[in-house]
C-alpha cells in the first residue's frame, strides 16, 4: 500500500474564528489547489470547527454533557461543522479530488470526553481506491457525558495510530511552536515542558495549540512523529521536503 499522509488543517486557516461560520473560500480555494497536486501516496484530511462548531458548543455547553436542557446542541453543534466539511470537500472536488465527507457524530464514540473508538477499515478501502476522505471536530455520542466534543486533532492522532499514517502533519496559522517568537525545529516532553504553550484567542472548546501537542506527545510516545507548519507550507509537507515548521517527537 501507498504511504498515507494524514493532514489536519487548523479551523483557524480555514475559517475566521471571530465570526459566525465565516468560510475562508479563497484560502480553501487555494489549499485545495496543493492537496490536489500529483503526486505518490494517499491523503487523508481532518479539518478543526473554526467559527462552524466551536461557538454552537460553548453555547451549550456541550463539553460538560447533555441534558434535557442543552439536547438541542448536538444537532446545532453538528450541523454548524458539516457546512464546513460541505465546504472543503466541495472546493476538494472542484481542484480535481476524490474528496468525500465523513462525519464523526456517525461512526465514533467517546468516552468521558475522549475518543474511545472510532472504526478505519472503511477508510483504508476508501484510499485504497483514490479518494480523499475528509473528517473533522465534531459533536460525537460519549458513554459517561452523554455527548462530548472530540477535536480534530484527537481524531488525526487516532486515524495516524490506526491506519497507519506514515506522514502525520498539523497545518496551522503560525510557523509551529513557537518559544521568544522563534520555531522550534524539535519538541520532545522535556522541551514542551520548558516552554509556555498558548491557547488559541478565539472561541476554542478544544485546547487551542497546547491541546495540539498534548495530542502529539502522546502519539510521539507510540513512536509516531508529527509536524506542525504554516498552512502555506502544506506542499513541502506533502512532498516531504522542508517545511520550516516544528517536528514532535518521542525524544
Amino acid at each position: 500500500m501507498n504511504e498515507i499522509a494524514a493532514l489536519k488543517l487548523g479551523g483557524s486557516v480555514v475559517t475566521d474564528k471571530s465570526g459566525d461560520c465565516a468560510i475562508d473560500h479563497e484560502r480553501l480555494s487555494a489549499i485545495a489547489e496543493v492537496i490536489a497536486a500529483p503526486r505518490a501516496g494517499q491523503i487523508v484530511l481532518v479539518h478543526g470547527a473554526g467559527s462552524c462548531g466551536h461557538p454552537e458548543a460553548r453555547q451549550y455547553h456541550i463539553q460538560d454533557g447533555i441534558d434535557d436542557g442543552n439536547l438541542a446542541g448536538i444537532y446545532q453543534t453538528h450541523t454548524a461543522v458539516s457546512r464546513l466539511n460541505a465546504a472543503i470537500v466541495a472546493a476538494l472536488r472542484d481542484a480535481g479530488c476524490e474528496a468525500i465527507g465523513i462525519h464523526p457524530l456517525h461512526l465514533a464514540l467517546a468516552e468521558n470526553g475522549r475518543l474511545a473508538a472510532l472504526e478505519t477499515g472503511h477508510i483504508r478501502e476508501m484510499l485504497e481506491r483514490g479518494m480523499v476522505p475528509v473528517l473533522h471536530g465534531d459533536v460525537v455520542m460519549d458513554r459517561v457525558r452523554g455527548a462530548c466534543i472530540v477535536s480534530g486533532d484527537q481524531i488525526i492522532t487516532h486515524l495516524a495510530a490506526h491506519l497507519p499514517a506514515g506522514r502525520v502533519g498539523l497545518a496551522t496559522d503560525v510557523a509551529g511552536v513557537l518559544k521568544e517568537g522563534a520555531v522550534m525545529p524539535v519538541i520532545d516532553r522535556k522541551a514542551a515542558a520548558a516552554v509556555t504553550i498558548g491557547g488559541s484567542g478565539n472561541t476554542d472548546v478544544t485546547g487551542g495549540m497546547g491541546g495540539k501537542i498534548a495530542e502529539l506527545l502522546a502519539l510521539a510516545d507510540r513512536g509516531i512523529e508529527s509536524h506542525i507548519f504554516h498552512v502555506s507550507r502544506i506542499g513541502a509537507f506533502l512532498d516531504g521536503t522542508d517545511h520550516g515548521g516544528t517536528i514532535v517527537r518521542e525524544k
